[in-house]
């Protein structure tokens, strides 16, 4: 007879209100059993347990659910300091990065002599670490130095922090090999601000640039380019014997640098010539970059941007 009654249903005029009612039954269902999936682990070791899972398989949205769950049922349990770190790595996971960076900053003033304490250190640097191979950038050749660099300098900051306070840590050899890379990312940018200037025509402001970061800035591949931007701009101002003395820094280490002529001299309309790339002409310059102006050798000098 049901089976009957359901046939007939679905031949009768009433049968668009039939299946919405079965949508609509399903839908709740499923919303009941998301509902109940949360209370179906009584315990705090099942809680975490079911958490960790989750986490395997980058389920980060989940994760985040019981793992806040977790906070509200058992607030001081067994696993509630280990749930506070992974909840830092779950809402990074889910690239929720200023609520990765508070629940970071939460566990270090909660616990700051915590044995694991440096881990939160560490997620609090690699949350503003530049993503500097996403797909768009390879494809645009995009330069991240050319862009807003606060997140940079936050990232090489929070690393920084980490060595100082941990340098036993196992965090610290990765964190090490990241600043290497901020460190260049900085420097470089601070390249482009100095082309800037040079572009136009605000040589005293080019040298202090590039003067900066020949002191800050030591074993960084823009150390040519800033000896080359001082050699411009003192030229510019007639400070010849700043000029000479540069040139003789940028000769002595640095030979091959491309606004170095074969005799040796320096060829101060290199940073004047303009070429840009047809993707940068194509974008009005969003994309890719006119080449020079300015200097910017940083292929020839760091190797890791070479392809």
């Amino acid at each position: 007879m049901m089976l009957s009654h359901f046939f007939t249903l679905l031949h009768s005029p009433k049968r668009h209100l039939f299946f919405i009612l079965v949508v609509l039954s399903v839908f709740i269902g499923g919303c009941t059993a998301n509902q109940l999936s949360l209370t179906n682990f009584g315990t705090e070791a099942e809680l975490y347990e079911q958490v960790q899972k989750d986490l395997k398989r980058d389920n980060f949205l989940d994760a985040i659910k019981y793992l806040q769950l977790m906070e509200k049922k058992f607030p001081f349990g067994e696993y509630s300091k280990s749930a506070q770190l992974s909840l830092i790595y779950a809402h990074y996971g889910f690239d929720q990065k200023e609520s990765a960076t508070a629940s970071a900053n939460r566990f270090i003033r909660l616990h700051p002599q915590h044995r694991n304490v440096d881990y939160a250190y560490y997620m609090k640097g690699l949350i503003s670490f530049p993503d500097a191979k996403t797909f768009l950038q390879q494809f645009f050749n995009v330069d991240l130095s050319k862009r807003d660099i606060s997140a940079a300098r936050s990232s090489f900051n929070h690393f920084s922090t980490l060595v100082k306070l941990f340098p036993e840590s196992e965090y610290a050899p990765d964190a090490l090999k990241r600043m290497t890379f901020l460190h260049n990312l900085l420097a470089r940018h601070e390249i482009h601000v100095a082309n800037y200037y040079l572009e136009r025509k605000a040589f005293l402001a080019a040298a202090n640039r590039g003067r900066y970061v020949v002191e800050n800035f030591q074993e960084t591949s823009a150390i040519p380019d800033a000896l080359a931007v001082m050699i411009q701009g003192y030229h510019e101002m007639k400070m010849h014997d700043l000029a000479e003395n540069s040139l003789e820094v940028l000769r002595t280490n640095f030979p091959n640098h491309p606004a170095l002529k074969a005799s040796g001299e320096f060829d101060y309309t290199y940073s004047t010539t303009s070429i840009s790339s047809w993707l940068s002409k194509i974008s009005f310059g969003v994309l890719g970059s006119p080449k020079p102006p300015g200097f910017d050798s940083e292929k020839l000098y760091n190797p890791a941007t070479a392809n």
